[in-house]
């Protein structure tokens, strides 16, 4: 019988470790493991009769802690990761590298004696600051592999150690505080990569605390506690407590506090963050309404349904957390390169060391040459190679409004063939406005006295409008800044209303200077008993249709839709000139969403879908081979966007969208998709190039100081060198358009 466990993993730093882990796990009889670098989690299957210490221990014997993830009434308990150990480090390390580099790159600052002031900053440098990359690469040696920190430790340490023991060899040689130049040490090299590679660690880390937050934020949507009706008195009870069966009672602009069923009332449900659609839905006796969605209007009685894990907000959290972990663990090419490099340079040190001792019988000049072949190889060119691109990028993008989580969305941009949109707030403005309207003025202005006693997004775009109108007819401008709801109804005439109600499914009533006044959908007013007749086609396509009826006679429609965003047609257009294809996803119906693909040249459309039908198509599509980024802004796109290859977060979403995607547009302006992807296009070609500059040096250069032909000085100038090309080539990103 198999059963699922969830582990808290400590001490993971890269993919590297995360795939060990993995492999640790998987080699266990009848266990199939899942492991999530971002979370620090593992989502381990059993089907054998292993324990839970058993798994725990497995993952020890790979260097890292583990411990069973716990869970309670209200859903997981979210582990908080925290960078901030490194930022004394870097911040430390930053101070002491400044005086470092500058006086040992700069000749006429090399005062008598430098070398041994240089040889103390540098001392808490390599060792304190580097700790945490000498501590995962003591782990990856433990597991008997090796990572990009096995090449970062390996390359400060010799760097560190030859330039201290060639300090040894002076005064071995006599020289005491003063030192000749021809005694070169090297310990600007191995401070200057600590600083750089201590950047992209803390970028990581960041990127790392995102995917917890998309949960965190996930989970705090809920209600914190909830009304219940206990003999008949209500009684406020911690949302823990609450149970199946229990009937609570929400107002109007609370939140539900759980999955239940409407046994009294009726009202109003603003569903965006579960469907994205902003038209809240009407509900009445014997409805469902979902957990942490928002009460609009009336008063209602809820018996609860499903409680704490079972909800449909714990579902979306379990969503977000196994789309993230479902990705296939994106290994970092430098690692890859790592694996084989480190072990071949190694052993040519040791080959080099071993032939001129034999052959030649000069063991000195054999450790000279062994130990010239470990600096030409040492790794800072190949350490930079990632993050100082990263940070070039990561600065260019924030100039653009792009926020990149990390590389792993940088190597997801190179194979993306499929962009899949979300239709509110990404395409549209996610706000209802006035279309048009065939009411006369008189009866229009009826209408909004009448709206603006309501809430609805509808009713606020018909207020609008007529606030608008109001203030263009007496020219006075002013009143139309920063209006809102609240604030606009306070410019239209209220007096004289009396007997407002709101009417489920779909309408307001109240009598109006004596005038029975009705607004709704068309079909209500039917309902009533009035005549509604108009041509089909004068509607406009998407739009919803507002009728109003006074002293039970038909007046006329008015029209209501979201709007498409500004610059949402240049982006479709430049995705596909990309290559790239297009897909609209929506909670909102297929009318709605045909009318926004039509005018945006979007092919494919899949509407009516909800968040769990979200991650679901996504799948579909990677099912097929399409390798799919997901744009979304909302709570209901968060596990799409998680589960996709690359997930593009609106900057004016939801926080849960945000935490949950690779990349943040921060003015929400449909136009930086492609640009986002572009930029990271160009990044991680650049990337590349400064992995293959860095490799073809050392594996050009290794042979040459294996036979002799380099002095540790000339190979330490090579190797500085070839780090500052390839931070001179990163910054080439800062001239991206």
């Amino acid at each position: 019988m198999s059963r699922e466990v969830d582990l808290d993993i400590t001490g993971m730093t890269c993919a590297s470790c995360s795939a060990r882990i993995e492999k640790k796990l998987t080699r266990l009889d009848g266990v199939s493991a899942e492991v999530n670098l971002p979370l620090n989690s593992a989502h381990v299957i059993v089907e054998s009769e292993l324990s839970d210490d058993d798994l725990m221990t497995a993952v020890e014997k790979a260097g890292y802690g583990a411990t069973v993830k716990t869970t309670s009434a209200s859903g997981p308990e979210i582990v908080d990761y925290d960078p901030r150990h490194l930022r004394p480090r870097f911040i430390g390390s930053l101070i002491l590298a400044v005086p470092i580099v500058a006086v040992s790159m700069v000749m006429s600052w090399h005062f008598p004696g430098w070398q041994w002031i240089v040889a103390i900053l540098a001392l808490p440098v390599v060792t304190w600051g580097a700790w945490p990359f000498h501590s995962a690469a003591f782990k990856a040696a433990r597991g008997r592999s090796t990572t990009m920190d096995t090449l970062v430790s390996v390359g400060i340490i010799v760097a560190s150690l030859y330039s201290y023991i060639t300090l040894g060899r002076a005064v071995a040689d006599g020289y005491g505080w003063q030192i000749p130049g021809d005694y070169h040490v090297w310990f600007e090299a191995a401070a200057a990569i600590t600083v750089f590679l201590l950047i992209g660690r803390l970028t990581e880390d960041r990127a790392k605390t995102r995917a917890t937050a998309a949960l965190k934020e996930l989970l705090s949507l809920g209600a914190k506690s909830a009304s219940v009706l206990r003999e008949g008195v209500e009684v406020q009870v911690p949302i823990d407590e609450l149970t199946v069966g229990d009937v609570f009672v929400v107002r109007p602009g609370e939140k539900i506090a759980t999955d239940g069923e409407v046994v009294a009332g009726h009202s109003a449900i603003d569903e965006a963050m579960l469907t994205g659609e902003s038209v809240p839905v009407e509900v009445g006796l014997g409805d469902t309404v979902t957990g942490a969605t928002i009460n609009a209007s009336g008063v209602l009685e809820v018996r609860a349904t499903r409680v704490g894990s079972d909800t449909t907000l714990a579902a979306m959290a379990d969503l977000v957390s196994r789309a993230q972990t479902g990705k296939p663990a994106v290994q970092r090419l430098a690692d890859r390169i790592s694996a084989v490099f480190v072990p071949i340079v190694f052993a040519i040190s040791i080959l080099t060391l071993l032939l001129w001792g034999l052959l030649t019988g000069d063991w000195a000049l054999g450790l000279h040459a062994a130990l010239t072949v470990l600096i030409i190889a040492c790794p800072c060119a190949l350490g930079l190679a990632t993050p100082t691109a990263l940070a070039v990028s990561s600065g260019r993008g924030s100039q653009l409004g792009i926020l990149v989580s990390g590389p792993e969305a940088l190597e997801s941009t190179r194979s993306i063939d499929t962009v899949v949109l979300d239709k509110t707030g990404t395409l549209t403005t996610g706000v209802m406005t006035l279309m048009e309207t065939q009411l006369s003025d008189d009866d229009f202005a009826i209408l909004a006295r009448l709206e603006a006693q309501s809430e609805h997004p509808v009713a606020r775009a018909i207020v609008d409008a007529r606030v608008a109108t109001l203030s263009e007819a007496v020219g006075a401008a002013d009143s139309t800044e920063g209006s809102t709801a609240g604030s606009n109804s306070a410019t239209i005439d209220r007096s004289g209303i009396e007997g407002f109600d709101t009417i489920p499914g779909g309408g307001l009533q109240a009598t109006i200077d004596g005038a029975e006044v009705l607004a709704g959908r068309p079909d209500l007013l039917r309902e009533r008993g009035i005549d509604v007749s108009f041509p089909a086609e004068a509607v406009p396509a998407g739009a919803t249709i507002v009728a109003l009826a006074i002293d039970a006679r038909f007046r006329g429609l008015t029209f209501v839709a979201d709007e498409i965003k500004t610059g949402a047609d240049e982006a479709i257009t430049e995705l596909h000139s990309l290559g790239i294809n297009t897909v609209l996803l929506t909670g909102d119906n297929a009318q709605a969403a045909e009318v926004v693909a039509g005018s945006l040249a979007i092919t494919e459309i899949r509407a009516d879908v909800r968040p769990e039908g979200k991650i679901a198509v996504v799948n579909e599509l990677q099912s097929r081979g399409q390798a799919v980024a997901m744009v979304g802004d909302g709570v209901n796109d968060a596990a799409a966007l998680a589960g996709a290859d690359l997930g593009i977060a609106m900057g004016s979403g939801t926080d849960a969208a945000m935490a949950a995607s690779d990349i943040t547009m921060v003015r929400s302006d449909p136009r930086q998709i492609p640009q986002a992807i572009r930029l990271s296009r160009k990044t991680l070609s650049l990337i590349k190039g400064n992995l293959f500059w860095a490799f073809a040096y050392n594996t050009a250069a290794v042979p040459v100081a294996a036979f002799g032909l380099l002095s540790p000085m000339i190979a330490g100038a090579a190797m500085a060198f070839s780090s500052v090309f390839v931070v001179l080539n990163s910054l080439r990103l800062l001239r991206f358009h």
